[in-house]
């Protein structure tokens, strides 16, 4: 394919993906943005977008959080980080509260580059947290919840090992053998921002836990396939539990 052709007097620079996967494909859904190629015209569409996820997104928001805390001399505060992901070996609408957030080689730990040198960070969360939550996940019985490690990774697409993307250059069965991997060692759910939530919460002695539902089983697909109204529904639920969980913990408190 050209990367340009010549149109009156200028180029225009084709964009060019690497991806064999997506001819076959008969609807790209592009979650983020809340399209699909089948359901808009895209070729007729122009805008600008803005996103905000992934881990400099909440690294950032975190600095200012952390340093908003100090400055009120807040105490005894926990923070919970609500989302979605993609899962694992669970069924839709699984609702995972994170046990450890590993990176992609399914380590507990957080690497980021200060002045040219690396530094790694540990990703430990509350445990006492993490089996509370569970607990009120039990109480409610409205939806199934687990425990289990979050892969938080760097990228949507390679690396959660999708096929859906501008670029692939690995197969199907590549995939579904690292994603076996994952489950191994005891992944259940994939995001992007886990990692340096953990790690920050950590340094700033923050009781934290991570509770993400799973809007697809990652061992079936790449795609979004619930209806919109089943995903919206699948996204209240995580809010639904830390709401049961912070209820709770009011009422324990008026008691003492």
């Amino acid at each position: 394919m050209p990367l340009g052709e010549e149109k009156n007097g200028a180029c225009d620079r084709t964009i060019y993906v690497n991806n064999p996967h997506l001819d076959s494909m008969t609807d790209d859904i592009l979650y983020h943005f809340n399209l699909g190629t089948s359901t808009h015209d895209l070729p007729a569409m122009f805008g600008d977008v803005k996103h905000g996820m992934g881990i400099p997104s909440i690294s950032i928001m975190l600095h200012e959080l952390i340093k908003l805390l100090y400055h009120a001399r807040c105490t005894d505060v926990t923070v919970v980080r609500i989302g979605t992901s993609g899962g694992i070996g669970l069924k839709p609408g699984t609702v995972v509260v994170t046990k450890q957030s590993v990176d992609s080689l399914f380590q507990p730990r957080f690497e980021q580059i200060i002045l040219g040198k690396p530094v790694v960070r540990s990703t430990e969360l509350d445990g006492e947290l993490a089996e509370e939550l569970l607990q009120c996940g039990k109480d409610l019985a409205e939806f199934e919840t687990v425990i289990g490690n979050t892969m938080c990774t760097l990228d949507f697409y390679e690396g959660q090992a999708r096929l859906d993307g501008a670029f692939c250059s690995y197969s199907e069965e590549d995939k579904q053998s690292y994603l076996a991997e994952a489950y191994a060692a005891g992944v259940r759910n994939i995001e992007m921002e886990s990692s340096v939530f953990a790690a920050m919460c950590k340094l700033s002695n923050l009781r934290a836990a991570v509770v993400c539902v799973t809007l697809l089983d990652r061992l079936k697909g790449d795609q979004l396939t619930s209806s919109h109204d089943i995903l919206n529904s699948y996204q209240q639920q995580p809010q639904t539990l830390v709401g049961h969980y912070i209820k709770k913990r009011l009422n324990a408190s008026k008691k003492s």
